[in-house]
């Protein structure tokens, strides 16, 4: 019988062997040239596309949610890059809305004392995803941007639909801030980050402690985010199949996670909706050319801007949603994904270097 860790041995052999064929035999495997207002999609990225066609023409049926959320977990180890174990993880519980819920610790090999921390939330829909499937993305901002990071495993739905995984991840972030030493971490530099899903939990957070008038993240790291449930047209239906992520299996997550539409007297499930943004920390905000959520990240971006938040917005136009999971395919992809590494980097260096020339003047 073959254990699940041979198994994903044996598929991550068989990904590296395919991705690292000479170029113009994967142009021959991928298919012709896609391009799509002036976009030319990553040739690694579409023979990705093509290879997980060929898988799922071999699938039967439909598996359960559980057995999808474990394939969802296995997928994640096969693109790793494997070279960021000398990053020391360590598991723990941290406060949820309703019970503590499970967390992922993560210091950069090397670190002396106190630094930056990201409070990371992983994609999935709201429906898939954990910290497992985060691992090997949480260990790349960790050891890139050189600051610890804290990922939360927060309620999924349709078990738990809205506002379950909101009201977790804000209670995760509140703890890591009243739990900053515990955790290694600079108080005035904790921030949140995430993909997906996760970004848009990360922008979310960070808009609910500014209008309760509370101490906001330092930065916001979202990645392809959503930002307007039950929205049609545009991006979404430009790249709404072919091109990995599609519109119906988005619609479907969208209705676990909120059966009944975004409440009209509440909007933090579309937080493009929110009438005021002022206040917000500065974000950064990254969306993918192929991507069906591209349109409602890049209006986000300039409603942020138009309120007076410091916005840094990356369009990168060759790849598709999920970039930072497949970093060891596409060159592409890494270059995108480090430019996030190290976006967090330089804004929490920034912060520091400025929370440090306050406390020399103060007492001086």
């Amino acid at each position: 019988m073959i254990t699940r860790s041979l198994r994903v041995l044996m598929w991550r052999l068989a990904i590296r062997l395919l991705f690292g064929l000479p170029r113009p035999l994967k142009r021959v495997l991928a298919g012709r040239e896609v391009r799509l207002e002036g976009q030319l999609l990553d040739l690694d990225l579409q023979l990705l596309n093509t290879a997980l066609g060929w898988y799922a023409s071999t699938q039967v049926g439909t598996a359960a949610l559980a057995e999808q959320r474990r394939q969802a977990d296995d997928a994640a180890e096969l693109a790793a890059e494997g070279v960021f174990d000398d990053v020391v993880a360590r598991d723990l519980l941290v406060d949820g809305a309703a019970h503590p819920i499970p967390a992922r610790l993560y210091t950069p090999p090397g670190a002396d004392g106190r630094s930056g921390l990201l409070v990371y939330y992983h994609g999935g829909g709201f429906v898939y995803g954990s910290i497992a499937s985060a691992d090997p993305l949480c260990r790349l901002l960790c050891a890139q941007a050189g600051v610890r990071v804290l990922s939360v495993e927060y309620r999924l739905a349709p078990e738990n639909p809205y506002p379950a995984a909101l009201d977790d991840a804000l209670a995760a972030f509140r703890y890591a801030c009243d739990h900053a030493e515990d955790l290694g971490a600079e108080k005035t530099l904790i921030a949140t980050g995430g993909d997906s899903a996760g970004g848009n939990l990360a922008l979310v957070v960070a808009h609910e402690q500014a209008v309760a008038d509370q101490p906001v993240p330092a930065f916001v790291v979202a990645l392809y985010p959503a930002t307007d449930a039950d929205r049609t047209g545009g991006s979404r239906a430009d790249f709404g199949s072919g091109f990995g992520l599609t519109a119906a299996s988005l619609a479907e997550m969208e209705q676990m996670y909120l059966p009944e539409g975004v409440p009209v007297d509440d909007d933090r499930g579309a937080i493009l909706r929110a009438t005021d943004l002022s206040g917000m920390p500065p974000v950064y905000l990254s969306t993918a050319g192929f991507d069906p959520l591209r349109d409602e990240g890049e209006e986000l971006a300039e409603r942020l801007r138009e309120a007076g938040v410091p916005v840094v917005a990356r369009r990168f136009a060759g790849l598709t949603h999920g970039y930072a999971s497949f970093t060891a395919l596409s060159r592409a992809a890494h270059d995108a994904t480090f430019d996030a590494a190290s976006a967090l980097r330089a804004a929490l260096a920034l912060t520091g270097s400025g929370r440090d020339t306050l406390a020399t003047r103060r007492t001086a």
